[in-house]
């Protein structure tokens, strides 16, 4: 009599080449040690011994049925106890455990009142991480089946398939075939070391293509705001004339920003009609010192922008300072509406290093940082001292030239 496999013993692979022989040999001389285990008249545990029985025509000896109540837990724990496999194997276990849905039951031959497994549940119980799950089923959607099989096996981490898995099903075969592999059909270490280069390439392929996509997003918003009847702007940089309230009154207004240009309170900030001149989908740029960090915060949710990040400004000289004396200033970032952000791999490190100039000015360097985050949507740039950078409109009572959005 023969039996067929439960789909909860295939969610393992089974074992082949040598190791399948090794386990033949040993059951053609001691026979099946181990009864094999039965559910709903199909093999729950044993594949295996059951498949090395039947090759070295040896009966299975006598079988006995599941009686438990949570048959997904029994194989889980006996496979995970038995075989030494790499998360990358457990997560694909996990991944087709949790897509076990109970609508799909009846058709896999599954009892109808067997408790459905989430996917952190199937996380939990094969001990992967639920990223690890979400990885395991890009591979198992998108995989040629030759990929797949190299996961199963232990030859190929989940991770690495998944990027090979986003490629087209003829150039992921090609990728497999042209790969080599020993006598058992497992990779050998020569093609473990030549698939690094393969991923790399794939991952610098779809950084590339994700940044054409994101560019070409940024032009094409550039392109709609630069059309609007009244000019508005996709980026704005600010630099709001703070008025920081002294500890000491009198005594420290020396170095005060009041003596180098007027400075206005927080509410006069927030009430700037800032909201006026920006784009539907905008980023805003605002400096802000280490202590003014609050209310700069403040202004950003009144201008009706929401924090994203910030860089860091680091001088070649200190300043002054309650706690510390301060050698940095801070460029928070916040959005409204849908800006694309940088395309994966083009961010620039948060850190900006460059010299102090004159009182406030601050380091053209971040306007270069912000060009090439977004070269084509039009800027402007708010409290500019001088002249207007090129390509940027200015405003303030320091700028040097009267900006676009004063003669729209």
């Amino acid at each position: 009599m023969s039996f067929e496999f439960h789909p909860l013993a295939d969610l393992f692979p089974l074992i082949e080449g040598r190791e399948f022989d090794d386990l033949v040999d040993d059951i053609r001389v001691h026979g099946v040690r181990e009864p094999i285990c039965l559910y709903d008249g199909k093999i729950l545990d044993g594949r295996n011994r059951y498949r090395a029985a039947l090759a070295a025509d040896v009966e299975c000896g006598p079988m006995r049925e599941y009686t438990g109540d949570d048959p997904a837990a029994f194989v889980v724990s006996l496979n995970l106890k038995r075989r030494h496999l790499s998360e990358s194997q457990r997560g694909l276990v996990a991944k087709r455990l949790a897509t076990m849905r109970q609508g799909s039951r009846t058709d896999l031959g599954l009892s109808v009142n067997l408790p459905e497994v989430s996917q952190a549940e199937a996380a939990k119980l094969l001990n992967v991480s639920e990223r690890t799950l979400r990885t395991a089923g890009t591979v198992l959607d998108q995989g040629a089946p030759e990929l797949v099989a190299d996961v199963e096996r232990g030859d190929v981490s989940v991770s690495a398939a998944a990027y090979v898995a986003s490629l087209p099903a003829e150039r992921q075969t090609n990728i497999i075939a042209a790969l080599p592999r020993d006598e058992d059909g497992k990779l050998t270490t020569e093609a473990k070391k030549a698939l690094g280069p393969i991923i790399k390439e794939i991952r610098a392929e779809k950084v590339a293509a994700m940044k054409e996509a994101r560019d070409a997003r940024e032009a094409a918003l550039g392109a709609r705001q630069i059309a609007l009847p009244q000019k508005k702007y996709g980026v704005i940089l600010a630099d709001p004339e703070w008025h920081f309230e002294l500890y000491g009154g009198d005594s420290g207004m020396l170095l005060h920003p009041a003596n180098h240009y007027p400075t206005s309170d927080l509410e006069t900030i927030k009430a700037r009609d800032v909201p006026s001149i920006a784009a539907t989908d905008c980023v805003l740029f605002l400096w802000a010192t280490a202590p003014m960090m609050p209310q700069a915060i403040e202004v950003m949710l009144a201008w009706g922008f929401q924090f994203k990040s910030q860089f860091t400004w680091v001088k070649d000289k200190a300043g002054t300072g309650y706690w510390c004396r301060n050698r940095h200033e801070l460029l928070l970032i916040g959005t409204r509406g849908n800006i694309p952000a940088p395309a994966p791999g083009t961010q620039w490190d948060s850190v900006i290093e460059a010299p102090v100039g004159a009182h406030s000015v601050k380091p053209e360097k971040s306007l270069e940082m912000i060009e090439a985050y977004f070269p084509t949507l039009p800027k402007i740039e708010l409290n500019r001292r001088g002249p207007p950078r090129a390509g940027w409109d200015g405003w303030g009572n320091e700028a040097e030239t009267i900006s676009n959005a004063e003669t729209s």
